[in-house]
């Protein structure tokens, strides 16, 4: 930033956003906008006050349903961020649908990362009685994907 004589630079994507800033002393504040990493101060600013870290989020996913433990349920969790899609191309049929047996290495899924197409497999059988995220959407690490009933 010194080099380019930049003070200030922001991006926004998909809900997220990134704020950086020369303070006042020169050193980057850097700034999110979910809020979930601590603001960056640098190793050196000795002179500069320490901030406050913020206290770490539930884990509970704002606006996610809280669910009870149901005995027999098990559910298929998203292993990263990206893109859910219930089947290899839009003219193909889904992997799994409502009412599927499927084994604990069926593919249930598939999660673009990066442009890489992912497939997800559900590492434990049971029957799918919920699919839980619509075709397209994006998805967080660990969120669920698809409600089992083991057996």
């Amino acid at each position: 930033m010194k080099r380019s004589e930049l003070t200030e630079f922001a991006v926004e994507e998909e809900g997220f956003k990134l704020k950086i800033r020369r303070g006042m002393n020169g050193l980057p504040v850097v700034s999110t906008g979910r809020g979930s990493n601590p603001p960056f101060i640098p190793s050196d600013s000795n002179s500069t006050p320490p901030m406050p870290v913020p206290a770490p989020l539930s884990s509970t996913l704002p606006g996610a349903p809280v669910v009870s433990e149901e005995p027999g349920i098990t559910y298929v969790k998203s292993p990263m961020v990206g893109t859910f899609y219930r089947s290899p191309s839009p003219e193909s049929k889904a992997f799994v649908d409502v009412g599927t047996k499927i084994e604990d290495n069926s593919l249930v899924c598939i999660i673009e990362a990066m442009k890489i197409m992912n497939e997800i497999q559900a590492e434990t059988k049971g029957t799918i009685v919920e699919i839980l995220v619509e075709n397209g959407q994006p998805v967080e690490y660990g969120q669920r994907l698809f409600k089992l009933k083991q057996g």
